[in-house]
């Protein structure tokens, strides 16, 4: 055997005893869930938007974004649901680099798993209870769910993860929206197939329990373009592509159907500064529209304090360490946009 064991991780239930979450924080996450879950029933004209670092690097960072992030929402509560992203695992296409907060709690020290799991767990709390915003993580492990699932109001599986019978099954068992990515070959069935199964119960294994699920009725499409043979992007943000999807939805009998649209990926062609541009084309899109504008119900953009990228090494504060993204002041600016055109 080639594994070797380095310690033993704490589990979910020790984790939410050792750190728990508050009565008067546990009525907010209700209320959030509620908010977000009426945009996918329709009760809610308010548009939503999944919005913050591409990962969650330095909690510290992360919680004044956030806040910042709160402060819009005051701005913008009548049109627009903003949800931070707290996204705490990085996928990695070759495996190589920063694996997010859960794999390495400081960036530039040696991964620790376990340190990593109170660490995420600790930065989701602070941010609701400076906030008052619940927020959207991917679930790239699905047995690292449980250590936040009392916490997180959407969850997204991503491009290299949707086509996994396990991440299928676990957002089945979910009670708050979950949205399944196009796979990076654009395969749209993939996807659907991905939403059908997650929208069915089953009984599965899960965390060393045999368990059932109802099915989750609010898993959705989130459209984040593709690559082709030759690796150039292939954006699927275009009226046209939207309106295929719609095409799609009409051929399976599914709940809720709803597009959420990524505007970065390779539908910016990771140029992160074209993701205003982008989502405005979103919105003209929606509302030129009536079937666009009842089922493309958010986007997803990526945005931190800094604008752009850096290795570990630079050390600037609130400046991905990852994907690029838009800096604060272009973040603002496009949400006031957006709050505009969902009018």
């Amino acid at each position: 055997m080639s594994f070797n064991r380095i310690q033993k991780i704490p589990s979910p239930k020790e984790t939410q005893e050792r750190m728990p979450l508050s009565a008067e924080l546990k009525g907010r996450k209700a209320e959030r869930d509620r908010e977000i879950i009426e945009i996918f029933e329709r009760k809610s004209d308010r548009f939503l938007v999944v919005i913050g670092p591409c990962s969650a690097d330095q909690e510290d960072a992360v919680c004044e974004y956030v806040g910042k992030l709160a402060k819009l929402q005051e701005q913008v509560a009548e049109r627009l649901l903003l949800v931070p992203r707290v996204y705490t695992n990085k996928p990695r296409t070759t495996g190589a680099g920063y694996k997010g907060m859960g794999h390495q709690p400081d960036p530039q020290k040696a991964p620790n798993i376990a340190e990593g799991i109170y660490a995420i767990r600790q930065m989701h709390i602070r941010c609701i209870r400076e906030s008052h915003l619940t927020a959207a993580d991917e679930m790239l492990y699905p047995g690292n769910f449980p250590y936040l699932e009392d916490i997180l109001s959407y969850v997204a599986v991503g491009a290299r993860s949707v086509e996994n019978q396990q991440h299928r099954l676990t957002i089945s068992g979910l009670n708050v929206p979950a949205g399944m990515k196009n796979p990076t070959s654009g395969d749209l069935s993939v996807m659907f197939n991905a939403i059908e199964a997650a929208q069915m119960p089953h009984i599965f294994i899960y965390n060393g329990w045999e368990v059932s699920t109802d099915g989750n009725p609010f898993t959705h499409a989130v459209l984040r373009g593709s690559v082709d043979i030759s690796g150039r992007s292939i954006p699927n943000y275009h009226y046209e592509d939207l309106i295929h999807v719609v095409s799609c939805y009409d051929e399976r009998s599914l709940s809720n159907p709803s597009i959420i649209v990524d505007t970065n990926h390779n539908n910016s062609g990771k140029q992160f500064a074209a993701q205003p541009r982008i989502g405005l084309e979103i919105m003209r899109s929606r509302n030129d529209s009536p079937i666009l504008r009842d089922i493309i119900r958010g986007l997803m953009v990526e945005s931190y304090l800094v604008e752009g990228s850096q290795v570990v090494e630079d050390g600037v504060y609130g400046k991905s360490i990852t994907d690029p993204c838009l800096g604060w002041e272009s973040t603002e600016e496009f949400v006031m946009e957006l709050a505009d055109l969902a009018g």
